[in-house]
Formats: structure tokens, C-alpha cells, sequence
């Protein structure tokens, strides 16, 4: 038996009764249709169950009404954190998410792969978290698409980038730990190859110099946004002569890790020790006992990011080059008074 052909353009203009030209314009927006057409034609669509060809209008040089998000670490919490959002916000623009996994493909011979990517597929690509090369960053400043980053902070870039507070954010979290009576406050790096670990370290040293204390080298220790690594670097801190009675980790994931090595070392939390990630994580909240984190407003950042994009897509003039949001401190179980300290006054934070 012959195999029944697909739905066409020619079906749902022949159903419609306009010529296929008329149909075309009417299902994809491009050039005047009236409004009266444009129901006729959506409707014969419909009931035939026509999907437009994609690759066909990507051919033609048409818009996609796709939107590109391209992540690195699909098991990142705050990567899914962010794609939720941008998902919930591409919707409200009356247009579908594409999700692009680029791992492996920063660099190298990769170019082709990359250049092949940003041409046609879709209408405009968000960056969610990127660790790129310098050499994947430039093929990106070239390109001709739309395109907006999210948290990217390793190099000035001429892309437009929607980002968290990490500075300031870091000043608070460490600032409250001061409040609580803790002098030995430890940090937990992350990688520096976003750049966002460096800044949040800065703020960790601003808030101690603004207290007066001198940084400690021994109270640093190499997490790399691993819980494994946290784990491990925490351990070390713990064995210290004079070991930390906080520790500020410059993930969540890593704060995690922080109270596996507490755990292991027989301390509580935090009656011994203190713990501050930043993130706030869906885990964060469910963790035992609830992890004290600083918050960046994921929906408010996808929200921004999709709007300056299709200010791109549509040709007009962007808001600015970087759209910055304060980090919220969240105060939650996992801090308290350092022992034998007294609490000072809390502020700037709202309970959980």
C-alpha cells in the first residue's frame, strides 16, 4: 500500500481557499494578512493537523519563533533552576525553547559545530552559566545573532549579560556571620573559570578588612563547585590547630559537602559549626538542617534575559550591557551564635 503523504501548505490553502503565498504569510507573520485570513487559515490548519516545516523557513531565512538556550552542566541545579525560568518566560513571548548541551564543544576544532549552531536555527540564543574558551567567546562577539548571557563574569565582553550580585552578596553572608560572634569564618572556592567565585571571594575579604580582620590563607580551600572537593577541602579546614567556627561556601552543592565532613568529624550544625551556601537550590531548603544561602532571583533574571533578547531579535536598541540583580540573604538553620559568642543584632535578611 502506498504511504500516505504528510499534511501540506497546499492542503491548508486549498482548505482555506486563498493561494498558498496568502497561507503562508497568514501561519508565519511574515508580511500583511488579515486578520479574518489569518483565523481561516489557522483553522485549516488545524484540522488538517499541519505542522509547519522548520527547516524549510529556516532555509528561507524566515524566523524560527525559537529561542536557544545553551547550557554546559545539565546536572547543575542552578542551570535547571534557570532554564525553568526562561522556559515559563519564552512562553510568554509566544515562543518555543530550544535546549543546546555544549559540553565538549567550547573550542578547539569545535568552530564548525559552533558556527553551524548559531545561524538559522533559531532566532536568538541565551547562555545560561557558560565555561567557555577565549576562542568560543570571540566566535560568539562576531556572530551576527541575537544573543544574551546569563552569570557570565570571567572577561569583559561586548554581549549583553544578565547577572547576580555576587560581590555584595558575599559582603552579607560573611557580614551576618560577623553578627553572630564568628571571627574564624573559612571559604570554599569555586572554580575561577567563570569568573563568579573570584567575585564572591572578594566579597568574602571586603566584609572581614571592613571588621578588621586580617585574611587568613589557612581558612581558604579549593571546592572547584564540587561536593566531593568541598568535602575534602572541608576536612582540612576542620583539622586545623585552629579550625573555623564558620564557613562560607560559595556554592550550595559545596555547602552540602561541607556538612558531609562536619557530619564525619562527630560536629553539629550549628551548634559547632556554621554553614552559608549561595544559590538557594531547591536542596538548599530541604537539607537538615536548612541551609542559611543567598538567593538570586532566578525569574526575575530568565524574565530580563528574554526581554533583551527579542529587543535584539526585533531590531531594536538593547536596555544596557549588563543587567545586574541584588543577591537576598535567606537566613535559614545552619547558622548560628559562634560558640561561647553571643548573637548580634540580625539584619538585612528575611526568616524561612
Amino acid at each position: 500500500m502506498k504511504k500516505k503523504a504528510g499534511v501540506t501548505l497546499v492542503d491548508v490553502a486549498k482548505l482555506a481557499g486563498v493561494s498558498v503565498m496568502t497561507a503562508s504569510r497568514a501561519l508565519s507573520g511574515e508580511g500583511y494578512s488579515s486578520e479574518e485570513t489569518k483565523a481561516k487559515v489557522q483553522a485549516a490548519a488545524k484540522q488538517l493537523g499541519y505542522i509547519p516545516n522548520a527547516l524549510a523557513r529556516m532555509m528561507k531565512g524566515a524566523k524560527t519563533n525559537v529561542i536557544g538556550v545553551v547550557v554546559n552542566d545539565l546536572s547543575s541545579s542552578v542551570v535547571n533552576c534557570f532554564v525553568t525560568a526562561l522556559s515559563e518566560e519564552v512562553r510568554k513571548v509566544d515562543m518555543d525553547l530550544f535546549i543546546y548541551n555544549s559540553l565538549g564543544d567550547m573550542g578547539g576544532g569545535k568552530g564548525k559545530r559552533l558556527s553551524q549552531m548559531l545561524h538559522g536555527l533559531w532566532d536568538g540564543l541565551v547562555y545560561v552559566l557558560p565555561r567557555m574558551t577565549d576562542d568560543y567567546l570571540e566566535t560568539l562577539e562576531k556572530s551576527t545573532s541575537p544573543i544574551v548571557m546569563i552569570n557570565y563574569f570571567r572577561h569583559e565582553t561586548s554581549l549583553p549579560v544578565v547577572g547576580g550580585d555576587n560581590v555584595n552578596g558575599a559582603r552579607d553572608a560573611v557580614s551576618y556571620l560577623l553578627e553572630l560572634g564568628h571571627r574564624r569564618i573559612a571559604f570554599v572556592r569555586g572554580s575561577a573559570y567563570t569568573g563568579q567565585s573570584d567575585l564572591r571571594e572578594r566579597g568574602y575579604a571586603a566584609a572581614l578588612a571592613e571588621a578588621g580582620i586580617a585574611l587568613d590563607p589557612e581558612l581558604i580551600c579549593e571546592g572547584n563547585f564540587q561536593e566531593q572537593m568541598a568535602m575534602e577541602g572541608t576536612r582540612k579546614l576542620l583539622a586545623l590547630a585552629d579550625p573555623p567556627t564558620a564557613i562560607f561556601a560559595a556554592s550550595d552543592a559545596m555547602a552540602l559537602g561541607c556538612f558531609n565532613a562536619i557530619r564525619e568529624k562527630g560536629l553539629r550544625i550549628p551548634q559547632d559549626i556554621s554553614v552559608i551556601g549561595f544559590d538557594d537550590i531547591p536542596a538548599a531548603a530541604m537539607a537538615q538542617p536548612p541551609l542559611t544561602t543567598l538567593r538570586h532571583p532566578f525569574e526575575a533574571m530568565a524574565q530580563a534575559a528574554v526581554q533583551e533578547l527579542m529587543r535584539r531579535i526585533k531590531g531594536e536598541p538593547g536596555r544596557r550591557h549588563r543587567i545586574e540583580f541584588p543577591s537576598e540573604l535567606v537566613m535559614r538553620e545552619s547558622t548560628g551564635p559562634a560558640p561561647a559568642a553571643m548573637p548580634a543584632k540580625r539584619s538585612r535578611a528575611r526568616q524561612v
